[in-house]
């Protein structure tokens, strides 16, 4: 079980970076998502990994239990993940809309040749 959990983990980690390093933005947002998801599990997989254990410990009965605590933090991770995205995501609409392409220009100082420049003899 722990072998398939780290292997999740380690899959959703790649590829969240793989999809964060692309030049557009939608990748990065669902880069983003892979990411808390990792995250996510990672936190949930802290709580011990007990197939059918209760997660109340019991003080007469030796039986494991799973710590409730890292299920709540994953709960409200989600919820609030889920928001985040929802933002991202207007956002990155916002800006295609506005600039009719979604790449993430991180060079500074280069045109990227969507609109003409002073510099180019464009009068006005």
């Amino acid at each position: 079980m722990e072998v398939l959990v780290a292997s999740a983990i380690g899959v959703l980690t790649a590829g969240g970076v793989y999809m964060i390093l692309r030049m557009r933005a939608f990748p990065v947002i669902i880069g983003v998502s892979l990411l808390s998801y990792a995250v996510n599990v990672f936190l949930f997989s802290t709580g011990r990994l007990a197939v059918d254990a209760p997660p109340i410990w019991q003080k007469y009965a030796d039986v494991p239990y799973s710590d409730p605590l890292p299920q709540a933090l994953v709960l409200t991770a989600i919820v609030i993940s889920f928001g985040m995205t929802a933002v991202l995501v207007m956002i990155a609409l916002g800006a295609y809309l506005e600039a009719d392409h979604d790449r993430i220009n991180i060079r500074d100082g280069e045109d990227d040749g969507d609109e003409p420049s002073e510099e180019k003899g464009q009068d006005a």
